[in-house]
């Protein structure tokens, strides 16, 4: 188990690295590794990922990433440096933006390393957690079943629709949250 963690939190890493992001990985996580550890061998490999990636960003890609995104974001840019933790906390949370260039984009608006790393462990935890969850629901469900299971099957199981409905909740947090920031 240690050997197998260690493969898949380097494997993960990697995947990250070279543009990934954490929806594929969460849902093998939780086929292989279960809820917890799971998600606790994503959230880690995501998050050591993407921080290596935003240092590499910063020697290589810095002002290319200025020339692209700069004009979108300069609203942020006060809104940062009044609380830059609780709001790379949120702008994580809310996402939005397709990983890799959520893991650039904060370039433009100079995060500390050690608060991007945070930041981004705390943040795409809740929503990792559920695609986790939903990986170890799919992993139980064809563990009991000695045929297929059905689409009604596997959506009517509390191991399947309750990650879902976590999912909405998310989704649902996140447009209001949205709302919330373009003020």
């Amino acid at each position: 188990l240690i050997l197998l963690s260690i493969a898949f939190l380097l494997i993960t890493i990697i995947w990250v690295l070279m543009l990934g992001f954490g929806s594929p990985v969460g849902l093998i996580a939780g086929f292989i590794f279960g809820k917890f550890l799971g998600t606790f061998l994503v959230v880690l490999g995501c998050s050591i990922g993407a921080t290596i990636l935003y240092i590499f960003g910063g020697f290589f890609l810095k002002d290319l990433i200025r020339e692209k995104f700069s004009d979108r974001f300069k609203k942020l840019e006060s809104k940062f440096k009044k609380n830059e933790l609780n709001y790379f906390l949120l702008y994580r949370f809310v996402g939005g933006i397709p990983f890799p260039i959520s893991n650039l984009v904060p370039l433009l608006l100079n995060i500390k390393k050690r608060i991007f790393f945070f930041g981004t462990l705390f943040g795409i935890t809740p929503a990792l957690f559920i695609v986790v969850a939903l990986g170890s629901g799919i992993e139980k469900i064809i563990e009991q079943n000695t045929k297929a299971p059905e689409l009604f099957e596997l959506v009517s199981s509390s191991e399947i629709y309750i990650p879902i409905i976590g999912f909405f909740c998310i989704f649902i947090l996140t447009i209001i949250l949205k709302k919330f920031l373009n003020r």
